[in-house]
């Protein structure tokens, strides 16, 4: 599969078929391996593209501190490696994110995005998940959240709790396979320090503010939600599903069974069936898809 050249380091993808690109967007701390039971499924056409954000999975490791701002600089490189336009985009956890966040800025290349589990506003937290919470403010704790992840590496001995349906040691394997060093592990601790919770961190709370202005004003651009159920560790539950239907425009939501918060690993049928169906009642994979205005702005 191949590795791309970006900007000061390079970026491992996975690609299959061809015509309209449908990008999948992984969060933390997964890979584009959390897609590999998706993109099969998927079908023709489509140009199904899974990268490895950078200092994750296979994507190389350059010096930077990994800030969500950091993450989407070489994901905009890689987009225009590439050469991708009127993109459709799929993310889960962070993946979603920056999915918005590169939407936003590039309105122009962006034909539809569909997300799952992903931050979506910002929160307080007395909203974040309960089962998480004690965890993830020790995460966020200077000194203590170095001690855990980057010496104990305890974020990825309880990676599997995520999955409903559990993880087979092959699998968890690869996931932790990139991450056997103290320094290694570095972005997965500042993806929880990125969090955008009791308006902390300011860039990142900035950030997902533009992208929910471009959620509620692109009525043009199909948008599908998807939502499951039967785990604690879920990121959309009810209250953010209401605030999406109330406040994304162009929306449609569609439920895919019980799973934890990596759904693509307990549902991967489902949400490459719900992804496909939306995707062709819109012609998002047709060569005659509408195309994008032709007075979209790119802010970015």
């Amino acid at each position: 599969m191949p590795t791309i050249d970006v900007l000061d380091s390079t970026m491992y993808y996975e690609e299959t078929g061809s015509g309209t690109p449908l990008v999948f967007l992984h969060g933390n701390p997964t890979s584009s391996h959390l897609w590999r039971r998706v993109l099969p499924r998927i079908g023709r056409p489509g140009r199904c593209l899974a990268p490895d954000l950078i200092g994750m999975g296979r994507s190389g490791r350059p010096d930077t501190p990994y800030r969500f701002a950091d993450h989407a600089r070489y994901l905009d490189a890689w987009f225009d490696e590439l050469g991708l336009d009127d993109v459709v985009l799929i993310g889960q956890d962070w993946g979603g994110a920056l999915a918005f966040d590169w939407a936003a800025r590039h309105p122009g290349r962006t034909r539809g995005v569909a997300f799952m589990e992903t931050i979506i506003r910002p929160l307080a937290w007395e909203e974040f998940p309960a089962a998480a919470r004690s965890r993830f403010e020790a995460f966020r704790t200077p000194g203590v959240g170095e001690s855990l992840v980057l010496d104990q590496n305890v974020f990825m001995g309880s990676f599997g709790q995520t999955v409903l349906t559990g993880l087979s040691e092959e699998d968890l394997e690869v996931y932790s396979a990139p991450y056997p060093t103290r320094e290694s592990r570095r972005p997965l601790l500042q993806w929880p320090r990125s969090l955008p919770l009791d308006g902390e961190p300011a860039d990142v709370v900035g950030r997902i503010r533009a992208y929910d202005d471009w959620l509620a004003g692109s009525g043009d651009v199909p948008k599908l939600l998807l939502t499951f159920d039967s785990s604690p560790t879920l990121m959309v539950g009810e209250e953010l599903i209401a605030w999406c239907a109330a406040n994304i425009a162009g929306l449609e939501i569609e439920h895919c069974g019980p799973a934890g918060h990596l759904a693509p690993e307990d549902q991967p049928e489902s949400i490459a069936t719900a992804v496909t169906e939306w995707a062709d009642r819109h012609r998002l994979r047709s060569a005659d898809a509408p195309r994008i205005r032709a007075d979209a702005t790119e802010a970015g």
